[in-house]
């Protein structure tokens, strides 16, 4: 009975060193792999899925997975892009009524490790741009997309008021003073996603929410351990 009791203490007192603790906010807060896995067994639609293998035609260009990015350094091992389902599902018709007009949609970032806003965060603290890691960010949540139009007859960018991840006042969803081109193209991915279930992030031009995001917990799961 004594050594039960030991055991039983000694299992008690060293969970917590094994569990993730983060610095900004309750660990309760913020989904794990383990804990994920039981919420999609129990609601499938909920889980994160690759947007390439539901949208084909999408173009990629998953900044953080390279060094030309904010940080300059490589943040995710790998160029993929997840969203929850019911995400990708609303990508797929924006990308198909883009697709009439001649145009598609190119993703920068998606779904992202809550454990990543934590470093974005303590390297730049501006959270006009990052999010602030006491509440998480639409990302870790798979519910924000960062992304741009393209012509799909040569692939290059619409021009925009800034390039991705710019820190000036110029990226804001409603800065007017503008060359007419640059916005026109701003208020073509603005109305297309709006009309499909996204709104625009007031400082960012290419930074999209989904509408339904606040039903999604945090996330903290690495790239490799998503499995659609």
């Amino acid at each position: 009975m004594k050594r039960l009791i030991q055991i039983l203490l000694l299992v008690f007192v060293s969970a917590p060193l094994f569990a993730q603790r983060y610095k900004y906010i309750d660990s309760s807060k913020v989904m794990g792999v383990k804990s994920y896995l039981k919420q999609i067994k129990l609601q499938p639609d909920s889980r994160l899925a690759e947007i390439k293998r539901y949208v084909p035609g999408i173009r990629l260009d998953i900044r953080y997975a390279t060094t030309n990015n904010f940080m300059h350094r490589q943040m995710y091992a790998q160029a993929k892009a997840y969203a929850r389902l019911p995400v990708v599902m609303a990508l797929k018709d924006v990308e198909a009524d883009l697709k009439k007009r001649g145009l598609g949609l190119k993703i920068y970032d998606a779904y992202r490790p809550y454990s990543v806003t934590v470093k974005f965060y303590e390297m730049a603290r501006d959270t006009n741009f990052v999010a602030d890691p006491h509440t998480g960010s639409k990302h870790n949540r798979g519910c924000a997309i960062d992304l741009t139009i393209i012509d799909l007859k040569t692939g290059n960018e619409l021009d925009m008021p800034t390039g991705f991840d710019s820190f000036s006042k110029k990226a804001a969803a409603d800065y007017a003073d503008l060359p007419r081109l640059e916005y026109a193209n701003r208020e073509l991915l603005k109305n297309v996603m709006q009309a499909h279930g996204f709104k625009v992030y007031r400082t960012e031009w290419w930074h999209y929410d989904f509408n339904g995001w606040m039903n999604y917990p945090l996330l903290d799961i690495p790239f490799s351990e998503v499995h659609d």
